[in-house]
């Protein structure tokens, strides 16, 4: 079930709003379940009419969500840090209600902050861990006793304390690790993406290339024919005869559509001529890593012993520089101080060794 939104290059995280709502409707149903079964069959003292008006305040946003944001398929940032926010209080008046966070359904405040950190921003995210801390710090002063046998069930306040500190440490790190996991893998989808367009403008330019030589050869033989024509109708035509200007411009032209179709069908792997094209190795090495450069890392280029000849000229094309910047990004991300770059080559090979500490 997709929860955020799949379109990275957004900087508005969304919520998929049927997700959610479906998510909410869960919640009602267990907690509806869960009042039924400690009032009715448990026959435990429960302020009923309270918690069931909780509850139904649930249902009532639900609802009100489907029918506000009808045909939507993705919420806002704003929205959905609401609606979370939303749940997350209402989760804390039911326990409120039910022991505080002596009641074992005290481990659901993890949900709100969990989805935020998955699919919101750092900012939203953060607010809700506050509110979480708030919720779970107020629950452990004022509450109402756990429904149990008797007057209800008191835990000491050290271990009230206890439960307090394990809450708040697993809201942070809960929100800290789903929010480097979703951080992680948007931005291998984002890597991911950016090598696919790259690939598809280097196929869409071989295809063009293709068409190009395929339409200087169709076209050749015509346009061949054409000059033909053009120079006999000027031998034929007198030096002050009005149309040998018209012959002169015609059989031009054609001459220039055979030069522009030769151009287009030569081969792409040849000098275009702007800057850049071809590249040092180790300039090539600096531009693949230049996206992911760390102040704290250094990336140091050496050039090995032995090598044969001038130091190469590469072709700068996107599939390299994607290709060899998650390899250094790779490099960057587990060295302590410095990445080494090592670069060899002789007449038929280029070798680049990459090196953390």
């Amino acid at each position: 079930m997709q929860l955020f939104e799949p379109s990275l290059g957004s900087p508005d995280a969304r919520l998929r709003l049927r997700t959610l709502i479906l998510i909410r409707w869960i919640a009602i149903l267990g907690q509806a379940a869960a009042l039924i079964a400690v009032a009715g069959f448990l026959d435990f003292p429960l302020p009923v009419v309270p918690a069931a008006a909780a509850v139904l305040a649930s249902a009532a946003v639900n609802l009100a969500a489907s029918i506000a944001h009808r045909g939507r398929t993705w919420l806002s940032e704003r929205q959905g840090a609401a609606y979370l926010g939303f749940d997350l209080l209402q989760l804390s008046v039911l326990l409120g209600l039910t022991g505080g966070i002596a009641n074992p359904f005290a481990l659901l405040l993890l949900a709100p902050v969990a989805v935020s950190a998955a699919s919101l921003s750092p900012r939203s995210t953060a607010l809700l861990v506050a509110l979480s801390v708030a919720a779970v710090s107020a629950l452990a002063a004022w509450h109402l006793p756990l429904p149990w046998y008797g007057e209800g069930l008191t835990l000491p306040p050290l271990y009230r304390g206890g439960v307090w500190l394990a809450l708040v440490l697993s809201v942070v790190f809960t929100a800290l690790y789903v929010y480097s996991l979703a951080r992680q893998s948007r931005q291998l989808a984002e890597a991911y993406a950016a090598t696919q367009s790259a690939l598809a403008r280097e196929q869409r330019l071989s295809a063009l290339g293709s068409l190009a030589a395929v339409a200087a050869h169709e076209l050749g033989s015509p346009l061949a024919t054409i000059s033909l024509v053009s120079k006999e109708l000027e031998r034929a035509v007198a030096e002050d005869d009005p149309l040998r200007e018209d012959i002169e411009l015609l059989r031009g032209e054609a001459e220039r559509c055979r030069q522009i179709l030769a151009e287009l069908a030569a081969d792409p792997k040849q000098d275009s001529g702007a800057p850049y094209d071809r590249v040092p190795l180790a300039t090539l090495v600096e531009m693949a890593a230049a996206p992911h450069r760390r102040e704290d890392i250094e990336l140091e280029i050496r050039r090995g012993e032995g090598n044969q000849g001038p130091e190469p000229q590469v072709w700068r094309s996107p599939e390299l520089l994607h290709g060899l910047g998650t390899l250094v990004q790779n490099a960057l991300q587990f060295a302590e101080r410095r990445v080494t770059a090592t670069l060899a080559w002789d007449p038929g090979e280029v070798r680049i060794t990459l090196a953390d500490d």
